[in-house]
């Protein structure tokens, strides 16, 4: 059995302002808009962090069984390495998952019985990142669900459960969160390009190759430039302090762009993660100071 320490690197820490983010997200513009239910919110980032425990530990233990973390450049995976077995990492996934549909069955019994079929879609689509017979990570759709997941259905059901609505604002969030959230999985897989090549992990970075990769990263911090005025349009000015969020990203961009490799690139991912972080709370802030 593994120490404590080496479950929670596997549970990958520096992935969780990814799941945080969408949350501090909507809940900043349901409280905007008058509508903030914290019980409601704190459900929703329980939710949220449950669900990317549970990506990480599901594609911690198909990846091993695979093969395809053999020989890693970035950090530890429990199976590859062989510090925990195969049945208990899936067993851990389960447990997240469980612990996330435990959680989204109060909301949705106080708010709309279908955000269940919502909440049973992210659970499926967790687990077929990398798992079952015919993985959609290994097909090059792996960045599209990532944003979809972690962009508007994140941030728009965060707020959506506590508003009882939908309005552009969250809409746009959501696109902005998506796309650097996304930027986090570009830099991850850019940086396993020769690794994924090997395995046979058709990534959509390998299918890119790496000057279009480098080059979709920067295109969707552009986004979530754009995405900040949308918000900033549909709420107030103070939203627009969201672009901060390039400060956290700059040293990341300068490694992408420039050509970086390998353990090169593992900063970059640190540092996207925390420009996701950023531009959450630097809404919550600039609404607030807009008001």
């Amino acid at each position: 059995m593994p120490p404590l320490s080496d479950w929670i690197a596997g549970a990958r820490p520096r992935t969780l302002p990814a799941a945080v983010s969408p949350v501090l997200a909507g809940t900043a513009l349901a409280a905007y808009d008058g509508a903030l239910v914290w019980w409601k919110a704190l459900l929703a980032l329980v939710v949220s962090l449950a669900l990317q425990v549970g990506v990480n530990f599901a594609n911690d233990y198909s990846d091993g069984v695979r093969g395809t973390d053999d020989e890693r450049v970035g950090p530890m995976r429990l199976v590859g390495s062989g510090r925990a077995s195969p049945g208990s990492v899936k067993a851990a996934a389960f447990a997240a998952f469980g612990v996330a549909a435990a959680a989204g069955l109060v909301l949705a019994a106080t708010t709309a019985w279908w955000l269940v079929a919502i909440g049973a879609v992210c659970v499926v689509a967790a687990w077929f990142y990398t798992g079952g017979s015919r993985p959609y990570g290994y097909r090059g759709l792996g960045e599209v669900m990532v944003f979809v997941f972690f962009g508007p259905v994140a941030v728009v059901g965060t707020y959506g459960v506590q508003a009882e609505q939908v309005t552009a604002a969250p809409v746009w969030a959501g696109v902005a969160i998506g796309a650097i959230t996304t930027a986090i999985l570009v830099v991850n897989n850019l940086r396993d390009i020769p690794t994924d090549t090997e395995a046979g992990k058709r990534t959509l970075a390998v299918l890119l190759g790496e000057p279009r990769t480098r080059g979709l990263y920067v295109l969707l911090l552009g986004v979530a430039v754009v995405a900040a005025v949308a918000v900033a349009a549909a709420t107030t000015w103070g939203a627009l302090l969201t672009m901060g969020f390039l400060l956290p990203a700059v040293p990341a961009v300068r490694a992408v762009a420039g050509g970086a490799r390998g353990p090169q690139l593992v900063p970059a991912l640190g540092q996207t993660g925390l420009a996701t972080l950023a531009w959450a709370v630097l809404l919550a802030a600039g609404l607030q100071l807009g008001r």
